[in-house]
Parts: C-alpha cells; sequence; structure tokens
C-alpha cells in the first residue's frame, strides 16, 4: 500500500473546502463568462442563448454610456459608503479594543454583530417603514421643526446609501477592531516613555499597526457594497439603481442573461482591480512604515 507523503498529509485538510470553493465559485464564475459571449435567442426558442456566434457585443453594449453612468453611480455610492463607514468604525474599534474590558469587550461586540442574526431582507425592509413619509420618524422631525415637509428621501439614492452604511457598519468594524487588539500596548507605553503625546502616539504607533485592518475593512466593505442587490431594490426604487439590481433587472425580467454576464464580470473584474490596488498600498505603505522607522532609529 502507498504512503501518503507528508506534504500530502500537510494540505488534505483542505481538500473539501477548495474542492466546494471550486466547484460552487470558479463553476459559476466560469459559466458567467461564458455566457457572457453568448447571444440572446427570440423568446420562443427553445435556449434563451446560443453560442453558435460567439462575440463581444454584449461587452459594447455594457460599455455604453447609460450601463456606464450605473456603473458610476454604484463605484461612486460603495466608495462613499466604505468612507463613512471607516471613519464611524475606527473610532468604536478602538474604544472597544483599548478602552473597554475584556468582559464588556464581548458584550458590546455582541450587540455590534446582533443585527446579523435578524435577516438581511428584513433589516432593509425596516428602513422603509424609519424613512417612510408619513411614518413616525418623519412625524416626529416634523413636531420638532427639523423638517418642514414629509421626509422625501426614500427611493432615493440617497436612502440606497443609508442602508449601505447601516448595513456593512459591523463589516467594518471587525477587521480594524482585530488589528487595534493585536498591537502590544507597551508599545503605547514606551512611547510616552520617551516623552510622545497620545497624538504621536496615535499617528506613529496605533495608525500604521491598525493600517491593515483599515484596509482589508474598506476592501471588505466597498465589494459588499458594490454588489449589493438588496439595498437598493428595496430602499432606492427607480432612482436608486445600482449595478447589482441591473444585473438582476437584465436576467430576470428582460431575459437577457448574456448581458447580464458581461456586466457581472466587468463587475467582479472592477473589484479584483479594487483588491489588487489595495494590496499594492498595503505593500507600499508597509515599506514606508519600514523606511521611516529606521530612520527614526
Amino acid at each position: 500500500m502507498s504512503q501518503v507523503s507528508p506534504l500530502s498529509r500537510k494540505w488534505l485538510p483542505l481538500l473539501p473546502a477548495v474542492s466546494w470553493w471550486a466547484f460552487f465559485f470558479l463553476a459559476s464564475l466560469l459559466a458567467i463568462i461564458v455566457y457572457s459571449f453568448g447571444v440572446k435567442t427570440p423568446l420562443t426558442a427553445l435556449n434563451p442563448v446560443s453560442f453558435d456566434d460567439p462575440s463581444l457585443s454584449n461587452y459594447r453594449e455594457a460599455f455604453s454610456s447609460v450601463y456606464i453612468r450605473v456603473f458610476w453611480i454604484t463605484l461612486k455610492t460603495a466608495g462613499i459608503g466604505t468612507i463613512a463607514c471607516l471613519m464611524m468604525a475606527f473610532p468604536v474599534a478602538y474604544v472597544l479594543a483599548t478602552r473597554v474590558s475584556k468582559h464588556w469587550r464581548s458584550w458590546l461586540l455582541f450587540v455590534i454583530i446582533f443585527p446579523y442574526w435578524v435577516s438581511f431582507l428584513l433589516r432593509t425592509f425596516a428602513w422603509r417603514i424609519i424613512l417612510a413619509p408619513e411614518g413616525a420618524f418623519s412625524e416626529a422631525l416634523q413636531g420638532l421643526g427639523i423638517i418642514s415637509a414629509p421626509l422625501g428621501i426614500l427611493d432615493t439614492q440617497m436612502a440606497v446609501q443609508m442602508g449601505i452604511i447601516y448595513n456593512y457598519l459591523p463589516v467594518a468594524i471587525l477587521p480594524i477592531f482585530v488589528a487595534l487588539e493585536r498591537i502590544d500596548p507597551a508599545l503605547r507605553q514606551a512611547s510616552a516613555d520617551v516623552g510622545a503625546n497620545r497624538v504621536t502616539t496615535f499617528f506613529r504607533i496605533t495608525l500604521p499597526l491598525a493600517t491593515p485592518g483599515l484596509i482589508g475593512a474598506g476592501v471588505l466593505t466597498f465589494i459588499l457594497a458594490a454588489g449589493d442587490y438588496v439595498v437598493p431594490a428595496i430602499l432606492g426604487g427607480a432612482r436608486g439603481l445600482m449595478i447589482g439590481r441591473l444585473i438582476a433587472l437584465q436576467i430576470l425580467e428582460a431575459q437577457n442573461l448574456p448581458l447580464g454576464a458581461a456586466m457581472a464580470v466587468v463587475l467582479i473584474a472592477a473589484l479584483l482591480a479594487t483588491g489588487a490596488i489595495a494590496g499594492l498600498a498595503l505593500i507600499v505603505l508597509n515599506w514606508l512604515n519600514r523606511k521611516f522607522q529606521g530612520a527614526s532609529i
């Protein structure tokens, strides 16, 4: 009986996860790429997609001015939402990692992730009640004199922006918290011992060491926000269109699977480029940090 090599035994536990990932991700991604070169057939045809004459016409249409505008709105909305999430997530993560005891830290982390115990769909629908022009929140603002007319946020791009920030804020908090928690408190104490104030310690010690967490949180939040379908569909209406919903409309309603697949491939390529840029930025920041620390020594 042949023996399994030590190297094979080392990687053998990864086989189930890799097989699952290869089948449900790579296979579906390959199918999307293949369909993006197909041609939509008439509704009376047996097969909705024809591969007799593969072409790039779907990609040309995906890059038309109308769809490019939707891509731009998607990237802008996801980018603004990511920046807003990072700006709100960092102070929360910093307080949890440096100012809260371990006993209360666990409970507060539970409170942060508790909304994810509720369906994403239900949580997003709840915002329709909050932002409704005739809702209690709108009436309360009018009663306080803050606004003079019912809220007009629902079914707009602003409502989509608010929904994205709300839904993905915990996603941004957790990676930053992990990065901050791993920083040895002795480093901050040593910085104070040599005469550095809190601001200097933050910018020279805490922030550089937390940069990987910030970049990871930003990439994760941006990717999830850019591909979101639920939030634009529920909160955006006709004026809150994003590329995820547009892809669904092309596939489910327009029955144009090749064009929807081409848009999906373009979106995936854009997100991969974002991840590559973030990885390059992390490498550059680490290099600058080492160089700066070396010069300081």
